[in-house]
């Protein structure tokens, strides 16, 4: 485990601390202010874990229930869309990331030791599964009333919609990550951050912010052919 300079210690602290904050901020409004479409209060403040003062400032400018103005540019509606795939991908990597912590052998059960040198490789597996399996839940919730579907049909669209954009979403993260520990935290500082360090999580915002810039063109593509609902 790398020992991190003070700086960097703080700075991960900060932003963490300051990502609480816009969670708590944004959860407590749409509770006091339901957005439309319900699955959005989940969605607003899990995008908040990484993109903080940002998303935050997004969600008060486009998204809260109380605006006058809900005619959303086409730009601010794929955001949307993408922020669905940030947070079924947040949320997926807490949960894996969670139970790795308090079952360290699950690294193993994916390839760690044999097919990854890497606990970080293997672990990559069961986040990109639950991260679907999140991302396509949330998309469901949304597909499905603005539809009018059955659940059948809601389900099979949701995996249509998803499967492309949540994977544009972690080949950017997984990238962001793995650039963010090889060249910068090992070849610094000696070794790989681990989960129960700030920096790990520190890093996880930026990668999480990288798999917003790669999900986002997917995202309008998908939109554009018809795949996926503009939100």
């Amino acid at each position: 485990m790398p020992h991190f300079p003070a700086p960097i210690h703080l700075a991960a602290i900060l932003s963490l601390s300051l990502a609480v904050i816009c969670v708590v901020t944004i959860a407590l409004d749409v509770w006091r202010h339901p957005p439309n479409m319900a699955v959005m209060a989940v969605v607003w403040p899990l995008t908040a874990l990484f993109g903080s003062v940002l998303w935050l400032a997004i969600y008060y400018r486009w998204g809260r229930s109380t605006r006058q103005d809900n005619d959303d540019p086409f730009a601010v509606s794929i955001l949307k869309g993408a922020s669905h795939c940030g947070a079924g991908c947040t949320l997926g990597d807490i949960v894996v990331e969670g139970i790795a912590l308090a079952l360290p052998s699950i690294a193993l059960w994916f390839g760690y030791g044999t097919l990854f040198s890497t606990r970080m490789f293997a672990l990559w597996i069961p986040d990109f599964l639950l991260a679907f399996l999140f991302g396509i839940g949330f998309q469901y919730w949304s597909i499905v009333p603005m539809r009018h579907l059955s659940p059948s049909d809601g389900l099979k669209a949701a995996v249509k919609a998803d499967i492309l954009s949540i994977s544009a979403w972690q080949v950017g993260m997984y990238g962001g990550m793995a650039l963010i520990q090889f060249l910068w935290f090992q070849r610094l500082f000696g070794g790989l951050a681990t989960a129960d360090q700030p920096e790990f999580w520190f890093a996880m915002q930026i990668a999480m912010l990288a798999g917003f810039c790669t999900s986002y063109p997917m995202n309008w593509l998908l939109v554009r052919t018809g795949v996926k609902e503009a939100m």
